[in-house]
């Protein structure tokens, strides 16, 4: 499965999952500890709207604080699909996978940023499915091929605040259990 195929399954599974919140839903607790389900579509919403534009070569700088707060106004969803879209193009315009994109820690390729969302967008799929009560929106075949990617960056990401160290899972755990577990989630 390659990258882009990887991130066009992965805000599926989070919009899915998105559109499933009832009115209800939005202060329910979700794995991330200190997140409502409202703070985190807030945070993948967010990520998706700085992708345009770090993806066209601005730097952190450049887009400032304009994503910074609520970006979710009255409708979630709606903030969720407008954002998503606008992401989602941006990574499949061509050439735009050969570039490098200015992020917090440095200049990055932009296929590694590409990666690093697609992980963010599965594993937050499975953290918003669990606290709404949902079966896995995570494909085996997706969390098998990002078990691959993100394993390499797993003990560089340790103590940079992205996930929990890796939980311990029995042998018979299928992919998306080893692929939650491997970012710090104890899998249901």
């Amino acid at each position: 499965m390659d990258l882009l195929e990887a991130h066009g399954q992965a805000i599926r599974a989070f919009g899915d999952a998105v559109h499933a919140a009832g009115a209800g839903d939005w202060g329910h607790r979700t794995p991330c500890t200190k997140w409502t389900v409202r703070d985190l579509v807030n945070h993948l919403v967010a990520e998706q709207l700085w992708a345009p534009s770090l993806l066209a070569g601005a730097t952190l700088d450049d887009v400032g604080d304009r994503f910074d707060g609520d970006v979710l106004g009255d409708d979630p969803a709606e903030a969720w699909d407008t954002a998503a879209e606008a992401a989602r193009e941006a990574f499949l315009d061509d050439g735009v996978l050969e570039r490098a994109v200015h992020l917090s820690y440095g200049l990055v390729p932009a296929r590694e940023y590409g990666w690093q969302m697609t992980v963010d967008a599965a594993v937050h799929s499975w953290d918003l499915a669990t606290a709404l009560s949902l079966p896995s929106p995570v494909t085996e075949p997706l969390a098998e091929r990002l078990i691959d990617v993100v394993r390499p960056w797993v003990d560089d990401w340790q103590g940079l605040g992205l996930f929990d160290p890796p939980v311990a899972v029995g042998r018979a755990a299928g992919p998306t259990a080893r692929l939650v577990a491997l970012l710090g989630r104890r899998p249901r």
